[in-house]
């Protein structure tokens, strides 16, 4: 909720969609007063990304945020780099942020854009100047090292 909420006030002229599955943390925002812009979605990804892909929705930005890094090698299918629903997040198009404090997963992340052909920058440290998420400021705050990568991801 809070770096979608970021999202919402610096993109004020695009929807901004915040994803989660958990009903418990969506909860949370209820008697807020939130952007107009801003929509929050009780989903799982896999099928959000699915449908908006068979849809041919355009995205402009995706920000994938401190996403759980699955850290045992038998759980490469569960990191979304290694997921079949992979392809249909890239034929999303757009701008795509990926933030964590998990370096290997960032370049597995970079690698697996680059064999579909797409270019990366990052994986780079990042130091943020106001972080974005609980998570973010969790990691800020104990000196963890914080990764990026961003790509232009070419619409389909």
């Amino acid at each position: 909720g809070e770096s979608t909420r970021m999202l919402a006030h610096t993109f004020p002229s695009h929807i901004v969609i915040g994803i989660d599955k958990s009903r418990v943390r969506l909860s949370q925002t209820l008697g807020q007063k939130l952007p107009k812009n801003l929509y929050l979605v009780r989903a799982n990804c896999i099928d959000f990304w699915r449908l908006a892909s068979a849809a041919n929705w355009s995205i402009e930005r995706h920000y994938l945020l401190y996403p759980n890094p699955w850290p045992k090698a038998k759980h490469l299918q569960r990191r979304w780099h290694g997921h079949p629903v992979f392809s249909s997040l890239v034929a999303l198009g757009g701008c795509l942020e990926l933030r964590s404090n998990w370096e290997i997963y960032v370049r597995e992340f970079a690698l697996a854009l680059q064999t579909l052909g797409f270019a990366s920058c990052g994986p780079s440290r990042y130091v943020p100047d106001d972080p974005v998420s609980p998570f973010e400021r969790k990691y800020d705050a104990s000196e963890h090292r914080i990764y990026r990568l961003t790509s232009r991801l070419a619409n389909a």
